[in-house]
């Protein structure tokens, strides 16, 4: 009997394990920056047109439910402002070194709950960019919201919804230096 309750205390410690795979983000990012490209530029977005907020139920996978969302609500740019709720697992990335080739983590927790602290990101001409900060009572961390992190009690995300006709193309192109 000992040694049947070893083996399930095993399972569930090898099913909460935490997992951290380093990969090479974008080979050919190592050019160097082109002087025409301004070290920093302003895009006057002008106002949000709306807020809309979106509240994320059990088990929902966020970045699938902010896609659909995005998708649904015809949004072609606009700002995550905030979030809050708490998750029962999660995978983020992060850059991990500060060389060319840039290198990412990507850190995934299955059965990991932590609270979701804040969110914060972009949506640029329908494609996200978000990332999350998450605590256990343990730490708090962060990174680029990857599939796969599914809401425990609930989210709820809120976002600006800026003008169609807005060029942000170049916000977050790291080849554009």
């Amino acid at each position: 009997m000992r040694t049947i309750i070893l083996f399930l205390a095993s399972l569930a410690i090898a099913a909460a394990q935490q997992t951290r795979v380093v990969t090479s983000h974008s080979p050919g990012d190592a050019k160097p920056n082109d002087p025409k490209v301004p070290d920093v530029y302003s895009v006057d977005a002008g106002k949000f047109d709306r807020v809309l907020i979106f509240r994320f139920k059990y088990q929902a996978d966020l970045l699938a439910g902010l896609e659909q969302m995005v998708k649904q609500n015809h949004i072609q740019n606009g700002v995550i402002l905030a979030a809050v709720g708490s998750v029962t697992g999660y995978q983020v990335h992060q850059v991990v070194n500060g060389t060319f080739p840039s290198k990412i983590m990507l850190e995934q927790m299955a059965n990991g709950p932590a609270d979701l602290i804040s969110m914060n990101g972009y949506i640029m001409n329908g494609r996200l960019h978000p990332h999350i900060t998450l605590a256990t009572p343990q730490n708090a961390f962060g990174g680029h919201l990857e599939p796969g992190t599914k809401v425990f009690t609930f989210a709820i995300v809120t976002v600006g919804v800026l003008p169609d006709e807005l060029d942000l193309s170049k916000l977050d192109d790291k080849d554009y230096r």
